[in-house]
């Protein structure tokens, strides 16, 4: 209240003590307020295309037009258009995949092991329909055996279940050496340039500089120290 008071610049203002005190200040207003109208918001909805569209910090009525307007826009579209109340509980749901497929036979005896090295919390499920048992991990997590060659990871998201998730798809990933399909699309994604050389060997060039990446032992050979290390992470 003390700030819109001396906005007006008074010769005195009142204290939180009561006393009243002079305004030996000049005061100057700047807004940093920045809105946009429809059409700007709706160009910049349909960039993003969301899942769900939450209206918050309006007026009532103009907030339900614009509502109106946007469930109309988005109406071929799976898009939950909100305008909430104040305090009204809001709840999404957002379903996240991830997936790894080896190449070869899946070393099934040798995962439950890593599991639980790297979790103090992995919990068997009974056998599922091929060999070996389906595992819970940290409670949220589900690891499932699909087949031989394939396994599924359910969770809810979270930021510890997502990153539990992420952990056992590089577990899975290393338990055989032989690099699968996804590893080359991530080198392909990190540095462009990546070719299957001889010896089973890949050879990324990266402006003008080479490296060897050993497929079986994870060796990296290159000249320039920078993108030997850059390579020798990102596998």
């Amino acid at each position: 209240m003390l700030a819109k008071t001396i906005i007006n610049e008074p010769k005195e203002v009142t204290l939180m003590n009561g006393l009243t005190d002079p305004l030996n200040m000049q005061v100057h207003y700047i807004s940093f307020s920045a809105h946009t109208d429809f059409a700007q918001t709706s160009t910049f909805l349909k960039e993003l295309m969301p899942p769900n569209i939450i209206l918050v910090h309006g007026e009532a009525n103009e907030m339900g037009r614009l509502k109106q307007k946007l469930i109309t826009q988005f109406a071929d579209r799976n898009t939950k258009i909100i305008s909430p109340k104040n305090y009204q509980l809001i709840e999404m749901y957002f379903n996240s995949e991830k997936m790894a497929k080896p190449i070869g036979r899946l070393a099934v005896s040798d995962l439950p092991h890593r599991l639980k090295k790297m979790s103090q919390s992995v919990e068997s499920l009974p056998d599922g329909e091929f060999e070996g048992p389906d595992f819970r991990v940290h409670e949220w997590l589900i690891v499932k055996y699909e087949s031989e060659k394939h396994i599924s990871l359910h969770w809810r998201s979270n930021p510890i279940s997502d990153m539990v998730s992420d952990s056992i798809v590089a577990l899975v990933l290393n338990i055989t050496r032989e690099i699968p399909k996804v590893i080359h699309a991530l080198l392909v994604s990190l540095f462009g340039d990546v070719k299957f050389g001889e010896n089973g060997k890949l050879v990324i060039s990266v402006d003008g500089n080479v490296a060897h990446l050993h497929k079986q032992s994870g060796n990296v050979e290159s000249e320039n120290e920078g993108l030997k290390e850059r390579v020798r992470v990102a596998f």
